[in-house]
């Protein structure tokens, strides 16, 4: 499942800083040069989503606002909640080991649809109408072997935050970054 040049794009679909990163990636039409890698950074979150308030949704407002002022280009929205993003990271196991360009294209409709429509994308209905493929609730072994590498090789980087870029030289990439970075980590 190598693509391009190495690059492995470590990321989470709850996580609104990996959604304004992904989104740039494609505006710099770099993201075809990544190898996306969906990580669980939140492993805790409930499916189904469930609304948030109090200090989480303070917290998830206050993400969303960081956000908007550090990616002023990339449309977000305030969601309800953050859901377990396990069953959207399996399917898009799934999908990347079949067709690339379809699992992708499923990548980003993912994150739309959360950061955008705020729709519960630990629902495999939702998940399913995105993907235009209904898989099973229990995805393959390989699926899963695949998920559990990706995460294993997140906790090598010693990194412990999404979004992470790793060159193919081992150069790192962590956060949400000023636009002008991203282009040089890719010059």
């Amino acid at each position: 499942m190598n693509r391009g040049p190495g690059y492995q794009l470590y990321s989470d679909f709850n996580c609104p800083f990996c959604y304004a990163l992904h989104e740039r990636l494609h505006d710099l039409n770099v993201i075809e040069r990544c190898e996306w890698r969906g990580v669980q950074h939140a492993p805790h979150l409930p499916r189904p989503m469930k609304p948030w308030s109090g200090s989480l949704g303070a917290e998830l407002r206050h993400e969303v606002s960081v956000v908007q002022r550090l990616a002023p280009e990339v449309p977000i929205a305030l969601p309800p909640g953050k859901p377990n993003t396990l069953p959207a990271i399996l399917q898009a196991v799934e999908l990347l080991q079949t067709d690339h360009a379809q699992g992708m294209a499923f990548v980003r409709a993912v994150y739309r649809a959360f950061w955008r429509d705020g729709q519960d994308i630990s629902d495999p209905s939702v998940l399913g109408r995105l993907s235009g493929v209904t898989l099973p609730g229990d995805q393959d072994e390989t699926s899963h072997r695949i998920s559990q590498e990706w995460e294993a090789a997140w906790h090598r980087t010693g990194q412990a935050g999404v979004p992470l870029i790793v060159s193919p030289q081992g150069d790192l990439l962590v956060g949400c970054v000023p636009l002008e970075r991203v282009r040089r980590f890719f010059a």
